[in-house]
């Protein structure tokens, strides 16, 4: 499974890659990176919102036929799939839009976290020359050990090494490019937060994930209201402030810089939400909903009595439907 990650974020490296050049900043191509990826799932987000709103209006007919048929299990399972056809809503359509986010966003996340391999695309060969330079060990075990290699070549003494090693200049120079593009506002997004202790500026990174992060969920479940609150009950509505502590501490004990992502994943993602929220709010999309099936009874209806009533044709009286004697 986690292949098929990496495989995903060796993709999107390229995207990433592409937008460093630009900046020659890695914190910049990781904010303009995350904004990119957030506008093409946009889509995606609002078909999300549309499918809970859907799922939602069917709770109480849902409940209806629990009560009349619960004893029965087939006839429950019968009439709950004759409502599904009947409003066109598929159970699984809720999942289904919610993974695909989490499985783009995770592949973002690998191209992140391995730029050797997933951004600069390192050919086999450099990378076992790299790892043949003593003190120097990368694993698919460590997934942030691209990350602490890369921080010794931000001396550049240290790409001299790499030049002994046989790796191609081009190779060496883009290594060099990458280390030294990790400074962000005085911040070196390749520091890890625990080893610099509380005194260091880089603890502002799991700071600024735990704000983010906790800020954003209670927010958002003011911004969504009660319904919102009604599907987060029992431990998923302790998880809401859980995961951001989960969160915090993972960032204070990698690299900078996956921190540096997560905050403005989180940051993206709120105004994300605002923006969902403003033009396709569960409220406004039950409306449009119960209004358009509505719509669609009258249609229905007036074609019934239309088939029904005599209509001229050249002068002549012609019924469409003849009364069965």
């Amino acid at each position: 499974m986690f292949a098929i990650f990496n495989f995903v974020g060796s993709i999107f490296g390229y995207v990433l890659w592409a937008i460093f050049w630009v900046f020659q900043n890695f914190g910049v191509a990781i904010i303009v990176f995350t904004l990119i990826f957030r506008v093409i799932l946009f889509p995606s987000s609002v078909k999300q919102q549309k499918s809970m709103a859907a799922n939602a209006t069917l709770q109480a007919k849902q409940r209806e036929i629990k009560e009349k048929y619960g004893n029965n299990k087939a006839k429950y399972n019968e009439e709950i799939q004759k409502l599904y056809d009947k409003e066109g809503v598929s159970p699984l359509s809720g999942c289904t839009t919610s993974l695909f986010p989490m499985f783009i966003m995770l592949g973002i996340y690998y191209s992140v976290v391995r730029p050797l391999s997933n951004v600069l695309h390192l050919s086999a060969a450099a990378m076992n020359q790299i790892n043949m330079i003593p003190g120097v060990y990368m694993t698919q075990n460590n997934i942030y050990s691209e990350m602490n290699v890369l921080k010794i070549f931000t001396n550049p003494d240290n790409l001299n090494i790499l030049i002994n090693q046989g790796i191609p200049e081009a190779e060496i120079s883009k290594i060099g490019n990458l280390a030294n593009g990790f400074n962000f506002l005085g911040l070196d997004l390749l520091t890890i937060p625990q080893t610099e202790g509380f005194k260091s500026a880089i603890i502002i990174i799991p700071i600024l994930c735990l704000i983010t992060s906790l800020g954003s969920q209670i927010l958002t479940m003011r911004i969504q209201g009660s319904a919102l609150q009604q599907n987060q009950q029992g431990c998923m509505k302790y998880m809401l402030y859980l995961l951001p502590l989960i969160t915090v501490y993972i960032s204070y004990i990698v690299p900078g810089a996956v921190g540096f992502y997560w905050i403005w994943s989180t940051i993206f993602g709120f105004f994300q939400t605002l923006l969902i929220n403003k033009f396709y709010s569960a409220a406004q999309l039950t409306a449009k909903s119960e209004a358009q099936h509505v719509a669609m009874l009258e249609l229905k209806e007036a074609k019934v009595q239309y088939d029904y009533q005599p209509v001229t044709v050249s002068g002549q009286k012609q019924k469409n439907n003849k009364k069965k004697k």
